[in-house]
């Protein structure tokens, strides 16, 4: 197997940041988020079927190996077959990474590839017998071997056409991806995957190395969202990733930027004691296990409250951010924040975008025109936003706030778009949806900014375009 372009986003169990592992669901995550491929692991029934399971023993010590597939389905009613696996890659069209944890399963696992037609596959194990045994059976696909930590990977996996580093419990494990280590790989004729990593700063070395995949339950963390040369577009994630986790949340807003996308969008309360929390509505009740306007309780009190039970049984738990959170999260990638304040003063908001240094990187938004006339008067140099849609002309949406950015609908006009183009005030088209068609007009007005509530749609919508 050749290396190709970039590493290959393998997601590790599925999007296992987004939804239990080794599920129907984590997978689907994963497919959202653009994974080339979806690690799996592979066990054996006694009766003979294969699942897609991690650990050798329930919670409750039983083997795998000793329990029916209906046993099974009793102890874990998401635990899918590999079958219902490969089903759902050929729907969307994704590779597959095979951990296999089960040597009996070897053989059923390459035929089950086989028979779905896999194009892009790699079969692994820990237990170098697999690795035989699939040499045996003149596999198609590239044998990889998982090297554990403290084994020399020349010799560990020697017969193995990838060397799998799981050195992801080292302190610095990209300092022992040397080139010595690449130039003896590739000597032997083999390629180089390695360990599971959801670190951004560990991320961005290890993905310029010469290596076929990176591992990771946050794929899109693997190939960031570079937009093409001739539309360097900046795109805004409407309340973050918002159909992958709970909008307004942390999971998706840290999401949207390790996808690298450009700008989240948060909506900012103001609580009883003066502090600054993340939520969209002025009231508890759609998005929270809480009740009455956010503007009554503490943040002690929005503390207590789930955030996420709502969207999904994953993010039990997840609470309501703070400002605070929001732009330290956005500084750790690099990101930039798009701030609508909805009950939220403009003064302290202002107040803490300063003390974290990022005038500069975050632009600002209200339904309230005193509001942003306040924001204008504290804070000469905050970029504002102004609605094209709001104004008799774009004159006036520019003047009013001494706007930086006029936000337009996909049906504006076209030549207003145009005549910002070049200039210091850029134009950004909000969408909501995610129809081919609208996603086409917005590559046609070339927008500086896009403002999406569908921005993975919109990545591969774009990418799946050859010519801008």
């Amino acid at each position: 197997m050749d290396l190709p372009p970039r590493p290959y986003a393998i997601a590790h169990r599925g999007a296992a940041a987004y939804a239990p592992e080794n599920t129907l669901a984590a997978f689907r995550k994963a497919a959202m988020l653009g994974a080339d491929m979806w690690e799996i692991d592979i066990r054996m029934t006694c009766d003979g079927q294969v699942i897609v399971f991690h650990d050798a023993t329930l919670s409750d010590g039983r083997s795998v190996d000793a329990m029916t597939r209906a046993e099974i389905e009793v102890a874990l009613p998401d635990c899918p077959l590999l079958e219902e696996v490969l089903s759902l890659a050929v729907e969307h069209s994704a590779g597959i990474y095979a951990d296999i944890k089960d040597v009996t399963a070897c053989l059923p696992t390459l035929e089950a590839l086989r028979r779905h037609d896999i194009a892009l596959a790699i079969l692994g194990a820990f237990n170098t017998e697999a690795v035989q045994i699939l040499r045996g059976a003149d596999c198609p696909y590239p044998v990889a071997a998982l090297v554990p930590l403290g084994e020399d990977p020349h010799v560990y996996a020697a017969d193995a056409d990838i060397v799998h580093l799981c050195w992801e419990h080292m302190d610095r494990p990209q300092d022992a991806l040397t080139p010595a280590l690449f130039s003896r790989a590739f000597a032997n004729g083999q390629q180089i995957a390695l360990w599971h990593e959801e670190d951004p700063v560990r991320m961005a070395e290890i993905r310029s190395k010469p290596v076929i995949g990176i591992c990771s339950d946050m794929p899109e963390l693997v190939a960031p969202f570079r937009p093409p040369a001739a539309w360097p577009v900046e795109v805004v994630c409407h309340r973050g990733a918002n159909k992958i986790a709970p909008e307004n949340t942390l999971p998706a807003l840290e999401c949207a930027l390790a996808a690298g996308f450009s700008h989240i969008e948060v909506d900012l309360h103001v609580t009883a004691d003066g502090e600054i929390v993340v939520m969209h509505d002025p009231t508890l009740d759609r998005t929270t296990n809480g009740t009455g306007p956010v503007t009554e309780k503490t943040l002690a009190d929005l503390r207590l409250l789930d955030a996420g039970l709502w969207f999904d049984a994953h993010f039990a738990g997840t609470r309501l951010p703070t400002l605070a959170e929001v732009l330290a999260l956005s500084k750790r990638y690099n990101g930039q924040v798009y701030l609508e304040l909805k009950s939220a003063p403009p003064a302290p908001v202002w107040s803490q975008v300063t003390a974290h240094g990022l005038e500069k990187q975050c632009f600002f938004w209200s339904f309230s025109s005193t509001a942003l006339h306040e924001l204008r008067a504290i804070a000469p140099g905050a970029h504002i936003m102004a609605r094209r849609q709001d104004f008799p002309d774009l004159h006036s949406a520019i003047e009013t706030y001494d706007a930086h950015i006029i936000e337009f609908l996909p049906d504006a006009d076209p030549n207003e778009i145009a005549a910002l183009r070049g200039s210091p005030i850029k134009s950004m088209i909000a969408y909501r949806g995610r129809a081919a068609k609208v996603f086409d007009t917005l590559m046609a007005r070339r927008p500086d900014m896009v403002n999406l509530d569908n921005p993975f749609d919109f990545r591969a919508h774009l990418m799946s375009k050859t010519r801008l």
